[in-house]
């Protein structure tokens, strides 16, 4: 069977969450996000992000968190500003749009958005009720290109959405290997002091599933646990997700995985450019995104598995990601086999 570099999730699990299940066995416990190992894996969150006010939910996948948090944030004339590329307006099958709250797309740099970006899309709906209002900004950390922000561009896009009565929403679907970046000079501290709302993924960094919502504005806090439930998100076995957490965040087990995919890739992508490739974006962070003939893409298909990210001429550039569990031998094979070519 050809190894996959399509995604970071096709391994089902980390074993040490796989020991904390067999711990608990069938010990009984309560529903609904009350139980010991949400409380004791919300406490970890908060001492990791220096937020000890900040509410923690925890949600079965991104898709679901998006779509909770950003209906849950907006009211009915209200809309959610992104880039093109965003996870939300190309990969969630109109999500939001389904809630009732149109997506305004820039196009954005790199899968990035900065405040130019934001402010063209005020400028284009400033006063004007015939229009949707512009209310919330989202970004994703790291972003469907695989690149990050820094400190300073995150900074700038925070205190210009607050300085303008707009919310800072962040997907942190990959924040592990966002945050565990070379290119990356931000701590967990920084994001929950930018942020209004963000999420901690759990699903592309070792868990089984699921995903750890963070809302630090109070005004988001309010009956959010009756709009989690109203939108499907309120589990009775929320604490699957808690004893996964707990897991992940006791003795930096999240942080050594997602820093064991970002190595993974970047010795894949040093291996790409000895070859003489080039790639679409810096790869900065475990999702690559090399380019190379449409004909030497074809042939690596035959014997890995990866998706083509955009067709350039005659050259097809490729989006490779590694996950906490890539064998490196894998990764040899790939540059073996590309080498040949």
């Amino acid at each position: 069977m050809k190894h996959s570099f399509k995604n970071d999730y096709s391994e089902m699990v980390h074993p040490k969450i796989l020991e904390s299940f067999a711990a608990i066995g069938n010990s009984q416990f309560e529903g609904y996000g009350l139980d010991e190992f949400s409380d004791d894996a919300a406490l970890l969150i908060r001492a990791k992000i220096n937020k000890p006010d900040a509410d923690i939910h925890f949600i079965s996948g991104g898709t679901h968190a998006n779509l909770v948090v950003i209906s849950s944030a907006l009211r009915p004339h209200e809309a959610v500003i992104a880039v093109k590329s965003g996870h939300i307006f190309v990969h969630e099958t109109g999500a939001i749009e389904a809630t009732g709250h149109k997506i305004c797309t820039c196009e954005g740099s790199g899968g990035k958005l900065c405040v130019s970006d934001i402010k063209s899309v005020l400028d284009e709906h400033a006063g004007d009720e015939h229009m949707v209002k512009p209310r919330l900004v989202y970004v994703s950390l790291s972003t469907e290109c695989g690149t990050v922000y820094t400190k300073d561009e995150l900074s700038a896009i925070s205190e210009f959405c607050h300085a303008n009565d707009l919310y800072l929403y962040i997907d942190g679907a990959r924040l592990g290997a966002a945050l565990n970046s070379f290119a990356c000079d931000l701590e967990y501290s920084d994001i929950a002091d930018f942020a209004d709302a963000f999420f901690i993924g759990g699903t592309k960094n070792g868990a089984l599933f699921g995903e750890a919502i963070v809302i630090c504005n109070n005004t988001l806090k309010n009956d959010f646990r009756f709009l989690l439930k109203q939108r499907g998100g309120l589990m009775a076995k929320t604490a699957a997700i808690g004893v996964q957490f707990k897991t992940l965040f006791t003795d930096n087990l999240y942080d050594e995985l997602a820093l064991y995919a970002n190595n993974c890739a970047q010795k894949l992508a040093e291996g790409i450019k000895k070859l003489g490739y080039s790639f679409l974006y810096p790869a900065q962070t475990n999702l690559i995104i090399p380019v190379f003939p449409a004909a030497v893409a074809e042939k690596l298909h035959v014997s890995h598995g990866f998706y083509d990210w955009q067709s350039i001429e005659s050259n097809i550039a490729a989006r490779l990601l590694t996950s906490w569990a890539t064998p490196g031998d894998k990764i040899d094979e790939f540059l073996a086999d590309l080498a040949k070519l």
